[in-house]
């Protein structure tokens, strides 16, 4: 099938054919066409089903159905064809927190056959600077509280020529307002099923944006096996969470599965606390929770207390799942929580368990649809009970945009995503920790030479190392170890200042918790930061 996208900037910079991985389809429901648009079949087509008149989008101020949702997204399609000028390929920048407004403007610009660039709200302006650098977008769709750091972005990074607001529905100039006197009638673009969606980008242990390429048929594909087999959510669930929708979790949990399964997603106003959260669940009566083991564990004596009867999914990803935080989340709910790993190359959840397949210990068994196995450095598969690097192959797979280290993730057909596992007898995976130094802390994915830059950029910094240090309550915590300059004094006072510092230059979850002051960093003989020694002086 011809591709629908005559803006081919991403087309142009996939990874050259013999780095890709081998992408299997071999369940039936993994035969999808060679033309589709995503938005279309999950959206459009939910006219023909029976939950077309139920509500899709929920917040405390309104709820929106199938089909009144679908007007919504074809009024804001036709303000970035006819209005913008925008074409299929050009990618938009979406920026914005989890609203129904974020979740619309996604919907209409996958459904014009635009390339979808979700980021963070808690973003700074140089994390966004490099995001627009790479990418290249032409026009940003931002919420109205957030355009101050994506503003000073654009400073710096002309390319993005357009900025227009949104969740402003009374400012004449914001998305809202355009929309308001469109048709509500926008044929989708014809995209072949390998047009691209989205880029969805992750920040790697180099500190540098990486930006997965994720198609049309990927996105379905997804949809298609862990949602199915696993999942296994119904139309009248409501679905509630904490990852954002710039995240490929978020994204997929709190908006394209319950789409796929008829089901609704209520969006609160607002970040939650692990108490809102729990209010909030028993309040809209929701049956399915997404979030990461750390909320969990915070949210578990507020759902001891209250009582939670309508929830009987939990799902958890984004860290590893301590056996302890789901004895404890089960002693407060009775729910036997539904673990899994996934990631941003792949979209989503690849290894899982659920009820009685669930095993103390384990993340589960390779998806319906996936095939995993533990290997060593050259490849080789290793004896069951034995660590080594997890490998995988599936119907998604990596696609770096324009990026060397593809090489790193996929090699001879297989993508190795940096995991250290064991795999038992009866195929459950046991994780054991990164292979890399990214640090998860709290389900979010922190790489430690991007916290080391922001340190470095402050003038009492001579050399600094950031590590990973083992935590009960969020798996990991960021650390430090500082040299500083002659005249500056390694006090407690100074640790609050360089705290705040990294705060004030990415986004504010990345900053070190602990700083140690050294004397000296251990190098090799040329130069290169041996991040393990620091590992090493951990107690």
């Amino acid at each position: 099938m011809k591709s629908a996208q005559t803006d081919r900037f991403v087309h142009d910079r996939l990874p050259p054919p013999e780095q890709l991985p081998v992408f299997r389809y071999e369940l039936p429901e993994l035969q999808l066409p060679d033309q589709l648009n995503l938005v279309e079949e999950l959206l459009d087509k939910a006219a023909d089903k029976p939950w077309a008149d139920r509500p899709m989008l929920r917040s405390p101020s309104r709820t929106l159905s199938y089909a009144q949702a679908a007007v919504e997204v074809d009024r804001i399609a036709e303000v970035l064809v006819n209005d913008l000028g925008l074409e299929p390929g050009n990618r938009v920048l979406l920026r914005g927190g989890n609203s129904i407004g974020m979740a619309l403007a996604w919907l209409a610009v996958v459904k014009a056959g635009l390339v979808a660039v979700a980021t963070m709200p808690l973003l700074r302006a140089q994390e966004l600077g490099d995001i627009i650098d790479k990418s290249r977008p032409v026009v940003a769709l931002c919420d109205g509280r957030l355009q101050d750091e994506l503003r000073t972005a654009q400073q710096a990074n002309p390319s993005l020529r357009t900025i227009v607001a949104f969740n402003l529905p009374d400012d004449p100039g914001s998305l809202e307002a355009r929309a308001a006197g469109k048709s509500g009638r926008f044929e989708a673009c014809p995209t072949a099923a390998d047009d691209i969606a989205l880029l969805a980008f992750t920040s790697g242990t180099t500190g540098k944006p990486k930006a997965p390429v994720t198609t049309h048929r990927d996105v379905l594909a997804m949809c298609e096996t862990w949602p199915r087999h696993i999942l296994k959510a119904r139309p009248e669930d409501i679905v509630i969470g904490s990852p954002p929708l710039a995240f490929t979790f978020g994204l997929g949990g709190l908006l394209i599965f319950p789409m796929h399964a008829g089901a609704s997603v209520y969006f609160h106003d607002g970040p939650y606390s692990p108490e809102s959260m729990v209010e909030v669940i028993g309040a809209v009566g929701a049956t399915i929770c997404y979030t990461a083991p750390t909320f969990y564990r915070q949210m578990a004596p507020f759902a001891k207390a209250r009582g939670l009867p309508s929830l009987r999914i939990c799902v958890s990803a984004g860290e590893a799942l301590p056996d302890a935080t789901r004895q404890l989340w089960k002693d407060a709910t009775g729910i036997e929580m539904l673990d899994g790993i996934g990631g941003t190359e792949v979209f989503h959840i690849y290894i899982s368990a659920a009820g009685h397949e669930v095993r103390r210990g384990a993340i589960g068994k390779a998806v319906p649809g996936f095939f995993a196995r533990v290997v060593d450095d050259e490849g080789n598969e290793v004896p069951r009970g034995t660590v080594g690097k997890l490998a995988l192959q599936g119907p998604v797979g990596c696609r770096y945009l324009d990026d060397a280290r593809q090489a790193n993730y996929v090699k001879d057909g297989w993508n190795y995503p940096g995991d250290a596992f064991v795999q038992d007898e009866d195929g459950y995976f046991f994780y054991q920790s990164r292979a890399d130094d990214m640090i998860i802390t709290a389900g979010y994915n922190v790489g430690g030479p991007e916290v080391e830059d922001a340190l470095l950029k402050h003038p009492a910094v001579a050399e600094c190392g950031v590590i990973g240090k083992p935590d009960e309550d969020r798996g990991m915590i960021v650390k430090a170890f500082c040299v500083l300059k002659p005249g500056h004094a390694g006090d407690a006072a100074l640790v609050k200042t360089l705290q705040d510092h990294v705060k004030a230059t990415i986004a504010p979850f990345k900053y070190p918790r602990e700083i140690e002051f050294v004397a000296a960093l251990p190098r090799t003989e040329t130069g290169k930061l041996q991040r393990f020694k620091l590992r090493q002086l951990l107690p």
